[in-house]
């Protein structure tokens, strides 16, 4: 049977709750098994250079050709198992851009040479891997390697789950996105009331940087997590209005003494990471809309950044200027157009026209000392359809136009997109 979810960490009633041990122990092994997973496949067109430079000299790159792309963002196995006695375990591989091992890339921050860039150590990752103990529906204690809840975004992030090709582009520059870290968590559910808190490792400062803020300090280049300073997470969803998800979700930890080699001038430094969120998702009377709000904020972000530029050329650290605060918001809307046909209507079919606007900045608050960067203050309009020939599958067209401050170039570009995502119980 296909069991469609609004979040793939949540995998069936019988996993989450754990209460049918009797019924579970004289099923067939088979029966306790889900398979699922999700994915999409992407082409864009985007008309403005991929110059290295056109941000330093944007008067030299405004009549660029532009350039195109496909893509494989993320295709994501998940196999789950129901022990029995509240006894049930997850897992997910992710396969990002199609590919494993490490990327050449031009590096903007410095002088556009070739580098080879290693990510959350490598293109193919274990996203999730937990053991879970469920004693009701309101108590379940999960302990693995889990994805973090902190914004809209990374608690549903399934193509199905939001309108443009591309995940919303703001949380998904500032955080890690999907975020999962090791650690312990316990969630449940009581009433119109659900909350997730963990427990994880912290994040890693010598690879926060100017465009994207903490985004790379999750996961690790190395073998191991380093877990010399630990954070919580903790989030909670209120569902009393009807067709109406709001959620709020925050991030404590310490991120300067995380690092592999957490001396010297990192040595007595807390970079202490506080993140706040809101986002809410509606679905009724044909429309969808979804929206989220985050903040950030990064102590000894000046001295962070003298220590990651001091660092040795082979370190994975950028070495360049890390904001004290970062910003993010953004808001989408759809209308089912095929709502005012009755015919169409009753079908499982769906077309969507939307809208929606992202505001972002990754240096959005920087001490006096520091330079503002401000090509790192983004906004983004995007307009499109969505269709759903199913449920469980999406086929996404969009225009957008990425809007920089008068000094910088706009970045338009049209993309075309198709995902998918489901759960299946053998």
């Amino acid at each position: 049977m296909l069991l469609c979810l609004s979040c793939i960490t949540n995998i069936s009633a019988q996993q989450a709750t754990g209460l049918k041990s009797d019924s579970t122990a004289q099923k067939k092994w088979y029966s306790r098994i889900t398979l699922g997973g999700y994915g999409e496949a992407t082409a864009s067109r985007m008309f403005y250079s991929n110059n290295y430079k056109r941000y330093t000299d944007a008067s030299l790159y405004k009549d660029a050709k532009g350039f195109g792309k496909f893509d494989l963002p993320h295709v994501v196995i998940y196999l789950g198992y129901d022990f029995g006695r509240g006894w049930s375990m997850g897992s997910e591989i992710e396969f990002e851009h199609g590919g494993t091992g490490s990327a050449v890339e031009i590096e903007e921050e410095e002088t556009g040479e070739y580098e080879s860039e290693i990510e959350r150590g490598g293109e193919v990752a274990l996203e999730q891997f937990w053991i879970q103990k469920s004693f009701s529906p309101a108590i379940n204690l999960r302990v693995g390697h889990m994805v973090v809840p902190v914004g809209g975004t990374n608690a549903h992030h399934t193509p199905t789950e939001f309108f443009t090709v591309y995940r919303p582009e703001g949380e998904n520059t500032i955080f890690p996105c999907t975020w999962h870290e090791t650690g312990a968590e316990l969630w449940g559910r009581v009433g119109d009331w659900r909350y997730e808190a963990m427990f994880i490792a912290g994040l890693d400062a010598d690879r926060f940087n100017n465009h994207n803020w903490i985004h790379d300090g999750a996961g690790s280049p190395y073998e191991f997590k380093m877990a010399t300073a630990y954070a919580g997470a903790l989030r909670i969803d209120n569902y009393t209005v009807k067709g109406l998800r709001m959620s709020v979700s925050g991030y404590l930890g310490n991120s300067a003494n995380n690092t592999l080699n957490a001396t010297g001038k990192y040595e007595n430094l807390h970079g202490t990471v506080a993140i706040g969120s809101f986002d809410f998702h509606y679905d009724d009377h044909n429309i969808v809309a979804r929206g989220y709000c985050d903040y950030g904020h990064l102590s000894n972000s000046l001295e962070i950044t003298d220590a990651n530029k001091s660092t040795r050329k082979d370190s994975p650290s950028p070495k360049n200027n890390i904001a004290e605060a970062a910003l993010a918001m953004g808001i989408e809307a759809g209308y089912d157009l095929f709502a005012l046909s009755p015919s169409l209507h009753n079908t499982a079919q769906r077309l969507y026209i939307f809208g929606r606007y992202d505001y972002y900045d990754s240096m959005y608050k920087t001490v006096s000392s520091m330079t503002d960067e401000q090509q790192w203050g983004r906004q983004k309009i995007t307009i499109g359809i969505n269709y759903y020939p199913i449920k469980q599958v999406v086929v996404k067209g969009e225009w957008s136009n990425r809007i920089f401050k008068k000094q910088f170039n706009n970045e338009p570009t049209i993309s075309l997109g198709i995902g998918y995502y489901g759960l299946f119980n053998l």
